[in-house]
């Protein structure tokens, strides 16, 4: 038997060629990559799925279009539909009856003829949003009596707007010739009188005494229900202040804001002997102002979208503008002169896209 020589192991391993003794070797094949595409059940499931997605977007979208086109068509007009509505196209002229003898809230210059006051500065403000400049708003006197039928006592008659110290009430509201905005300004009824008169807390106190007030106004009314008073009414608060001073009359009565500039004025004489009192009488119902723009609805509406805009948007100043150079500056009379805050407007109806709708909606009750 032939014995294997120790490490034959090692002789056969060193036996074998090298690689490069073996020569060159045929290229084997990569191994393919591992498929990215899941079986073909799974990805048909995924298909499916998208399809479906993206039928519920479309009918979605689809749904919200029909939904946005019968808003459309069926609410609330547009505000250019408003203008056309309202007779606005066209028209060159704006004209707004306004009071022209009550210091601080409607007064025009005898000798410039130039109006000034809060109401004025309120009509401008409306007049802007309408698209007027104040080079195209006419301003026209009109007398208490004349506020409810817009009729002007100038050759031209009827007045587009009536903004002239209008006081709201529910009587007013329902009637279907007077177009009352929702109230731009508060006030309160007060008394007036001489100096060196007893000091008024109450109407009652009138009973017996000639007072005067403005004829057809809130303020007769409720002097005429509370006293047994000489009432005496006219049509131009500036009549009552001439007859008190003169004498006429013990005392004057109608809304704070109206007579508070007349006893501002009077301060001005070194002989306070001749300085005009106010009284305030603390009646509960507040005296709230409006805008009169007759049967004309698209334009009443028009005016809801000024005093709103005014309200809401607070880079809007020219309410609180008007306030504090007009009125602000009354109220040392004494309290009861006036509400430091435009009253609450509620957003008005009218047609905008969402993203037009860019002022806050605040919720407050009608006057």
């Amino acid at each position: 038997m032939t014995e294997e020589p120790e490490g034959g192991e090692t002789q056969a391993e060193d036996q074998r060629p090298d690689a490069e003794e073996r020569g060159p070797q045929p290229d084997q094949p990569e191994p393919d990559p591992p498929s990215a595409d899941p079986p073909f059940g799974r990805g048909r499931s995924r298909r499916v799925r998208r399809l479906r997605l993206s039928a519920w977007i479309a009918l979605v979208l689809a749904a919200v279009v029909v939904v946005t086109s019968v808003l459309w068509v069926n609410g609330p007009p547009t505000e250019d539909e408003l203008r056309e509505q309202a007779g606005l196209f066209g028209k060159e002229t704006l004209r707004i009856g306004v009071k022209d003898d009550t210091p601080g809230v409607a007064l025009r210059d005898r000798k410039s003829g130039v109006f000034t006051g809060f109401d004025i500065e309120i009509a401008y403000m409306i007049a802007t949003y309408l698209g007027y400049t104040r080079e195209k708003v006419v301003f026209v006197p009109i007398e208490t009596e004349d506020r409810a039928r817009m009729g002007a006592s100038d050759p031209d008659g009827k007045v587009d707007l009536v903004v002239a110290t209008f006081s709201s009430t529910e009587a007013r509201r329902k009637d279907p010739s007077v177009g009352l905005s929702t109230p731009y300004f508060s006030t309160e009824q007060s008394v007036v009188t001489r100096s060196g008169h007893p000091k008024v807390t109450s109407l009652e106190q009138l009973a017996g005494k000639k007072v005067c007030t403005l004829g057809t106004s809130t303020s007769e009314a409720e002097l005429e229900k509370a006293t047994k008073a000489i009432v005496t009414g006219v049509n131009r608060i500036s009549e009552c202040i001439d007859g008190l001073k003169n004498g006429d009359y013990d005392a004057v009565t109608t809304d704070a804001a109206l007579l508070a500039g007349f006893v501002v004025e009077s301060r001005k004489d070194p002989d306070k002997r001749k300085w005009l009192v106010h009284h305030d009488i603390a009646l509960e119902k507040n005296e709230m102002w409006a805008v009169n723009a007759g049967p004309n609805k698209a334009l009443r509406t028009l005016v809801e979208i000024a005093l709103y805009q005014s309200y809401a948007d607070p880079k809007n100043q020219r309410w609180e503008r008007a306030f504090d150079r007009y009125i602000r500056p009354m109220m040392s009379v004494g309290s009861g002169v006036a509400q430091t805050d435009q009253p609450c407007v509620p957003p008005p109806q009218v047609r905008r896209w969402p993203w037009q709708r860019a002022l806050s909606v605040d919720n407050c009750l009608s006057p």
